[in-house]
């Protein structure tokens, strides 16, 4: 399968890889884990051929078929779902444009299209609409979806169509970045088994913990441009970092025993002519020393990231309420119908359901973006709601550096305060300059999320938080809220993050029926 030979990758002054290389086995299942911003996306993007790299060789067998899922659906798709997926076989896809203007001259160059006519016969052309139709329906599409508009589904169904796509031109070297972002704990499920018998070699980005040790049986950690290979999946690469880590520390300290016993030598008879010459040569040893021991490099995300939540003003006791509301577009297709939710200061709900049946326009009809199509809907006294919703790119401004975004999103802030809360999500010195265009996912979502904090607000609102956030700081996110003071209501597929601070879970189905049930099971007062 694919080799990379001495890969090296900068951005400006930064190295993001550093004289990677390695043969990627065959048939095996490796995750890259790191801290958000560290490169991931970037090294899948060079091994795809989406960017450049500045040294090494990248070495790809002529019988190997690389597929890719990005981290987010086409934003312009094709007018139907068929269509969209039949566009990811670019090949036959171009050899369909070929046919169509060798027909066209036809009469004047018949060879051609004789020729070409049989390259569509000999690559599978004409079977490519029902083989695209078979991945269709064994992903969970409806044949009566194939004619539909792909910007009328679910995030998570539209990352299926993206998967189907890709699987169009029957990979053997599948690449997929956060796969399980948009996905609901069904359909993490499904893409798990499904993934569980691929035969071939997968390379994943996720920060799921649970899904790369249902799947991983290697791992690659990216840390300080190094790529660091461990066997196992994510539980056998904690043990593994550990003893390594502890390993190159016992030998760090080893060189700096030896270079003190050194300089304790230079330092004592370095005036003594006698000894000069010794001690010239014990001097260029302890140089020796310390370029080993500058080349031990602990494998290691050490820096914490902090969200620093708090309430500027408390709410009243009832926070919101919904009495019988039905949301959607519009009352003859609601999407949920006779939803009851009291809200009371202090609970944090999770929301949780398929995806598809509404759970984010619920959020939206709560914070106004989207109305109510019938029902009551109250907020109580002194609410400041806070909402970060599930595409960054929604509220921030891609042209803008990622200190202007959050000073234009909480008006008010002073430019040091603003910094400060930057750095405790570990965006700092020329982090808070970069243009958010070129940021990574998880950079994005810290933004999004520094601006949210900013405001101070009593009432969080948040969709898919969690969403590119790394491990590390998807825990330090969960202590945060399980400790803030103000009251919650989130959406989020992520198990472990849902039962680390959740008081509540609200539970909607598509017979229309919701409720509101503690931690422990029991009904809600």
């Amino acid at each position: 399968m694919i080799i990379t030979r001495n890969l090296s990758k900068k951005f400006g002054s930064r190295l993001i890889i550093d004289n990677f290389s390695f043969q990627f086995p065959k048939d095996k299942k490796i995750a890259i884990i790191g801290a958000n911003g560290a490169g991931k996306t970037t090294f899948l993007n060079i091994l795809c051929g989406f960017e450049e790299y500045d040294d090494g060789d990248i070495i790809v067998p002529k019988d190997c078929t690389v597929g890719y899922l990005p981290q987010s659906p086409c934003e312009y798709p094709k007018s139907t779902i068929l269509e969209e997926c039949i566009s990811g076989n670019v090949q036959l896809c171009d050899l369909q444009n070929r046919l169509n203007d060798a027909l066209l001259n036809i009469a004047d160059d018949y060879d051609t299209y004789e020729r070409v006519e049989q390259e569509c016969s000999d690559k599978g052309l004409y079977s490519l609409e029902s083989d695209t139709k078979g991945i269709l329906v064994g992903l969970g599409f409806e044949n009566s979806q194939f004619n539909d508009d792909p910007r009328n589904l679910s995030g998570g169904w539209r990352m299926r169509l993206e998967l189907a796509k890709m699987l169009t031109n029957n990979p053997n070297f599948i690449v997929l970045d956060e796969p399980t972002n948009h996905l609901d704990l069904p359909s993490i499920t499904w893409l798990e088994q499904y993934l569980k018998s691929f035969r071939g070699v997968l390379l994943f980005v996720s920060h799921d913990r649970d899904f790369i040790n249902n799947l991983a049986d290697m791992v690659i950690h990216l840390s300080n441009a190094n790529l660091n290979v461990y066997q196992g999946d994510f539980e056998s690469f904690l043990e593994q970092k550990e003893e390594a880590t502890k390993s190159i520390l016992r030998e760090k300290e080893s060189l700096k025993k030896k270079q003190n016993q050194l300089q304790t030598f230079v330092d004592r008879f370095r005036a003594k002519s006698s000894k000069a010459k010794q001690a010239q040569s014990k001097i260029k040893m302890i140089e020796k020393l310390k370029q080993l021991e500058n080349r031990l490099v602990v494998d290691d995300d050490s820096k914490k990231i902090k969200f620093n939540m708090s309430v500027k003003t408390k709410s009243g006791k009832i926070v919101a309420e919904l009495s019988d509301c039905s949301i959607g577009y519009q009352e003859s297709d609601a999407l949920l119908r006779h939803l009851d939710l009291r809200i009371i200061r202090g609970n944090k709900i999770a929301v949780i359901g398929t995806n598809g049946i509404g759970k984010s326009t619920l959020l939206k009809s709560i914070v106004g973006e989207i109305p109510f199509i019938s029902g009551e809907f109250t907020i109580g006294t002194n609410v400041d709601m806070g909402y970060y919703e599930q595409e960054q790119l929604n509220i921030l401004d891609p042209k803008m550096n990622a200190l202007d975004n959050v000073m234009r999103l909480a008006p008010g802030i002073t430019r040091q305060q603003a910094m400060t809360i930057l750095g405790c999500l570990l965006i700092t010195g020329d982090g808070s300059k970069k243009l958010v265009d070129v940021m990574s996912g998880g950079e994005k979502s810290k933004v999004a999320m520094a601006a949210l904090l900013a405001r101070k607000s009593n009432f969080l609102i948040l969709d898919e938080p969690t969403n590119h956030l790394d491990m590390s700081s998807t825990e330090a996110l969960s202590e945060s809220l399980a400790s803030y003071d103000g009251t919650v209501l989130t959406v989020s597929h992520n198990r472990a993050f849902i039962t680390s601070f959740a008081t509540h879970i609200y539970v909607v189905d598509k017979r229309n029926k919701a409720e509101l049930t503690g931690c422990d099971g029991s009904p809600s007062d």
